[in-house]
This record gives C-alpha cells, structure tokens and sequence, in this order.
C-alpha cells in the first residue's frame, strides 16, 4: 500500500492541484474517489476524515492534511526533492499571494461558473426529490441556497456576471505577472503555477479560452504548462473521456450567452 492516500474527484480543480503536485515530485499515492456530485463527500466516513466535507484529503500514515493549498505546502515541505518553491523568500511570497487569491477570489468563481455550464444539467436529470437530496446536505444554508439558483436559473443567477469578473481580472493579473518572468512567481515553476493550473483548464475544457485571447502572454504560459508530463497524467488522465466531451459541448453552446455577460461586466 501507498504511503500517500489521496481522496479526490476527477473533475474537481482542488484535487487537480493536489494530484500536480504528487505528480511532478514523482510520489507513489493511492485514490479513494469520492463522488461529489453525488452528495458522498456528505457520507458519514469521510466527514470523520475531512470535518469541511470537501475534496481532497490527504492520509500520510495517522495524519490527515486537508485544504489543497495545505496539503501541497505540506507534500512541499515533507517531500523536499523536485521543489516546487523558489528559493528565495520574496519570491515566495509572490507565490503565496497567488495560491491565496486562488482560494479566496478564484475558487468561488469557478464553482459558479461550472455549476452554470455543467453540473446544474447534470443536477436536472435528477428526480426533484433527488435533487433536493442532494442540496439539503450541503450545511451552510447561503451555500446552499446559490446552488440551487445556479441550478434553477442558469445564465440568470445572480451571482454570475460577478465570478465571470473576478475571472477576468485573476487572467489580467497574470498578464501582467508574465511580463517579467515566465512563471506566476518568477523564474521557477512553483505552487503558484499548479494552483492556477486547473482553473484556467477548467475554462479551456468548457471552451471559455476566448478570455484570454487579448492576453498572449497567459495562452503561452497555458501551453507551457500543457507541455509538461505531469498536466496530462495528473488533470486530463483523470477525467472520463465521456465528460469531457461533454463539458466541452455544454460549454460551446453557452459560449454565446457567457461572452455577452462577461463582456458586458
């Protein structure tokens, strides 16, 4: 058995980042799926192992590390070779910026705008006593109550035009980060690249990469991180080929109505 036990979705860009990270220090972990839009991050067993009730939680022996930018600092840290961290301190803070805004600005708006394209056609197909299932168990009752206008209002939520802009202003800070450097934190590949990583996927997945047409400078570092071994085993490999063709038509078909909201934000 795998030192590493990581419980993660295939989809998911939180354990996207996770996986990167097990993947470009070339470590041996064992995945236990864990079917989020099937309510079963709600399941008593791993509520015990992770109390937030989100993907991924990371097992190393007795400890559990969850939150996916802890436990990449924390693999960073416990698993030195490969680093994933500049050496020197300003430059890790720059890191550290991006890996925060990720998980303060970022993560939200990505969450609303893959519920609008995908999952809420996914969520429909259900019973409406399903459906209602699933989104009782969500605990915080303002979360819940956005997930269930994403999924009953679609391009109308009200919160959408907001996640598109906060989207468009992370690309246009990149932009402008890769001025000076090839990488988000600098001359290295770093934790501030793989915490992006799965979110600007998420966008090319859906065919939203018009977004940062204007901004060459963000689609020449998407490529470069494309080129790499670890973004095909760790992101693509991940995700049925079935869904990803179905992301990408969903995302198509929304395209249109998207553009107009985020271009008239």
């Amino acid at each position: 058995m795998a030192r590493l036990v990581l419980y993660h979705h295939s989809t998911s860009v939180c354990s996207a980042k996770v996986r990167l990270v097990l993947q470009e220090k070339d470590l041996q972990w064992e995945g236990r799926f864990v079917d989020i839009l099937a309510g079963r991050q709600f399941d008593e067993e791993y509520r015990r192992l992770n109390p937030r009730m989100l993907v991924p939680a990371l097992v190393d022996g007795d400890s559990a590390i969850i939150e996916s930018t802890v436990i990449n600092e924390y693999l960073e840290e416990t698993f030195p070779a490969m680093a994933l961290a500049p050496k020197d301190g300003a430059s890790r803070a720059r890191m550290r910026v991006w890996t925060k805004t990720v998980d303060e600005k970022l993560h939200d708006a990505c969450t609303v705008i893959t519920y609008v394209a995908q999952h809420r056609h996914r969520l429909l197909a259900l019973s409406e006593a399903a459906l209602a299932d699933i989104l009782a168990q969500t605990p915080d009752p303002v979360f819940r109550e956005r997930k269930r206008r994403w999924v009953a209002d679609g391009l109308a939520a009200p919160d959408l035009a907001q996640a598109l802009r906060v989207y468009d202003r992370m690309i246009a800070d990149m932009d402008e980060a890769l001025q000076a450097a090839p990488w988000l934190a600098g001359d290295v590949y770093s934790l501030a690249d793989i915490a992006m990583t799965p979110y600007i996927n998420r966008l090319a997945m859906l065919h939203f990469d018009e977004m940062w047409a204007a901004r060459p400078r963000v689609g020449a570092w998407f490529e470069r991180i494309r080129s790499r071994s670890a973004f095909a085993a760790a992101v693509i490999a991940h995700i049925p080929a079935p869904l990803a063709a179905e992301m990408a038509e969903r995302g198509r078909q929304i395209w249109p109505a998207m553009r107009t909201i985020w271009q008239q934000g």
